[in-house]
This record gives C-alpha cells, structure tokens and sequence, in this order.
C-alpha cells in the first residue's frame, strides 16, 4: 500500500497554536523558536493542508495597538490570498492572560465578564471579516478547584448569558459563522464546566439562541473522560450539533496529550474516520465540515519535525480513510451486518400506525415469547471487530 499525498481537496486544517506551540511545558522552557504566522500558512500550503485557525493572541500579541494590530491583519490576509489557504475557524483566548484565572464568562468578579466578553465579540468581527463559518469557544478556565468557591447555578447562567450574547450578536451583524462549544472535563481548572459532549449539548438545549450554538468535540478531551470519542461526535451528529471537530490523539486517562491523530487509540481513530468518511451504516447525518487537527509536535522536535508531525496526522487520516472504505465495501462485512442486527436496528420498534394498546395487547411480545430461546442469539460483534482490525493492520 503507497503512502497518499495529501491535497487542499482533502479540508485538512490546522491550529496555528499546533505547529507554532514553542514546546514549553510547566516542567521545562521552549525547545523551539515561535514563527511568524505568515511563514505558516505558506508551509502549511507547501504540504497539502487546505485550511487553518487561531485564537486571536496566535495572530495578534495580547494588547498590541490598534494600527500594528490591522497592519498584522492585513499581511495574513495577503498571505491566505497568495496560498489559497482557508481561514474556516477562529476562536479566542480567554485563558492564558492572568485576568482570566478565574474564568472570562463565568469569573466571580464581573469587569473581567465584562472585558472577555467584549475580547470574544471583537474576534468575532475579525473571523467574519476573515471568511471563518465556525468560532469556537472552549471555556478552559471556567471551571474550579473547590467547589466552595462558585456557586454553580450562578456561574451556568453567566455562562448561558454570554454565549447568548455572542450568538445574538452574530444574528444582528448578519455574520455566517455558528457558535461551536468545545468540552473538556479538567485542564487547566480541576474541574472545567460543560466537561463532555453530553453536557454541553443539555446545555445548549437550555439557550435562547442554541439554533446556531453546536459542538467542537476533541478526541483526546473525551478520551480523558474516559469516553469514547466516536460514539460522543455520533451523539451530536444525531443531534445536529456536530459543527467542528478536535482531531489528535491520547493514551488513556491522564493529562491532555495532543498526540498527532492515530498515535494513541487507533482502533477508536479508525472508528472516527469510518463514522466521518463512511456515515451511519443505515444512513442518517453526515458530517461535512473539514478535518481539523488540534495536536502538538513534540517537545523533542525540531521546526523540520514540527512540519513532519503535520504530515503524520493527514498521512494517518487518510490511511485510515482508505482501510475504513476497504472495510465497509468487504462482502463478508456486508453479510455480517445483517446477520448481527446493526441493519435490523434500523427498523422501528413499534409498527407503523402500532398503538401503545395494541403493542400491550400483543401476546408475541411478552407472553407468548421464550427468553432462553432468543437469548441463545450470537450478534458476531467480534468477528466485525477483527476482520476491521485485519484491514487496520494491512492484512486483508
């Protein structure tokens, strides 16, 4: 099997936070130099990528002057034209700055609501000018240690209040952008609010605006939940929330890793790529937005590696690609998706028209039924899983 050659048909996108992470750590300093985010997008155009995202301090240092400000704004934009490069995603950064130990949306004091409000709702203006379709917010400081120290009704509804007002905002100005909140479940607060997809989607139900507010799910962040990242994106798909996604890697349930895609559980990345280039195996919603890579090249690399890490996370997506669609077209597989039931799950439970009487009246399905005799059924669930390993493995 040839290594494939990514191309911007393929909608890989980056952080500029990814490739442009100097590799400090809280036990070390940088190992690497921070590039110019110009030099960036026309590497990240020399590999194949197709698009990239930033929080606002990536491009623009934090309290830079209004002229150098739009003079930086100016001279990426120059560069997105010259590559061809997309800006789909920005996000902002209300967590590296002091100001924000407490949280921006959700903080005790409420001049620092104020400010990190007024810091989102300016970078939404800047992702609108920039062509961006999806802004991101990931609250990584709105959490706590102690529980003592927030009252938790509170801090939901300073938390409801702000995206509400963001998403307002963004209906007022007639911008083209979606709202998509990123979970976490802990770092760097002990505890982050809105910790998994489940949460943050019972969170949106309870919005005034939550029409236009979906999700940014990241593997390596329900992986620390210790979730399964296929079945959580699967939820909001289902639910018409799945806007964006987080693509990387983690081993088990430790720190947040940022492990380039597929170097962690491989299995569960083969199922993401199957569930996003393949869908549902009976059909349903399908997720068209891009590929987008939320990794960090390790501390060990140098810039040239940096560039290598790049590449590794679209070689595995779209190796990954092409053993998922192997996997799927396998007539054996085809059969076994029958006889297992995953297409039978399909067909509604009651009959069409079935009534509550008539399906409690029925002596089928109760009554007349032998338990033992239906429990004697295989569902062949780890035949499927290892002829899927067997093309994971480039054995088939």
């Amino acid at each position: 099997m040839s290594i494939p050659t990514p191309t911007p048909n393929d909608h890989f996108s980056f952080g500029m936070w990814t490739v442009n992470w100097p590799a400090q750590d809280q036990f070390g300093s940088a190992t690497r130099a921070m590039m110019d985010p110009v030099y960036i997008v026309h590497k990240l155009a020399e590999i194949g990528a197709w698009g990239i995202t930033f929080h606002d301090d990536d491009l623009i240092p934090f309290g830079t002057a209004p002229a150098e400000r739009q003079a930086i704004i100016d001279s990426f934009k120059k560069a997105l034209d010259e590559t061809g490069i997309v800006c789909e995603m920005v996000t902002t950064n209300t967590f590296s700055h002091p100001i924000f130990k407490d949280g921006a949306f959700t903080s005790n004091d409420r001049q620092v609501r104020r400010f990190g409000l007024r810091k989102v709702l300016r970078n939404v203006d800047l992702a609108a000018d920039l062509g961006a379709t999806t802004f991101v917010m990931w609250g990584g400081r709105e959490g706590a240690e102690y529980d003592t120290s927030k009252d938790y009704k509170s801090a939901l509804d300073r938390y409801a209040e702000g995206i509400d007002t963001v998403a307002a905002y963004i209906k007022s100005q007639g911008y083209n952008l979606k709202i998509a909140l990123e979970p976490k479940p802990n770092e760097p607060r002990g505890d982050i609010l809105l910790p998994t997809v489940g949460h943050a989607l019972g969170f949106i139900a309870c919005l005034d605006n939550g029409d236009i507010v979906g999700l940014n799910p990241e593997v390596g962040h329900e992986q620390m939940a210790c979730l399964n990242y296929t079945a959580g994106i699967a939820q909001a798909l289902w639910c018409g929330k799945l806007f964006h996604i987080d693509l990387n890697s983690q081993k088990g349930v430790k720190y947040d890793q940022d492990l380039a895609f597929g170097h962690g559980d491989l299995i569960n990345a083969f199922s993401t790529v199957d569930l996003l280039e393949n869908g549902f195996p009976n059909g349903g919603p399908t997720y068209e937005g891009p590929r987008h890579f939320d990794y960090k090249p390790s501390r060990t690399e140098s810039e040239e590696g940096v560039w290598e890490s790049a590449r590794a996370n679209m070689t595995m997506y779209l190796l990954l690609k092409e053993r998922a669609k192997a996997f799927r077209e396998d007539s054996e597989i085809k059969d076994l998706m029958k006889s297992s039931g995953v297409t039978a799950l399909a067909e509604p439970t009651l009959a069409a028209g079935e009534t509550i009487e008539s399906f409690m009246a029925d002596p089928s399905t109760f009554e007349d039924l032998d338990p033992d005799q239906v429990a004697d059924r295989g569902y062949d669930y780890i035949r499927i899983n290892q002829i899927a390993m067997e093309y994971l493995l480039g054995a088939r």
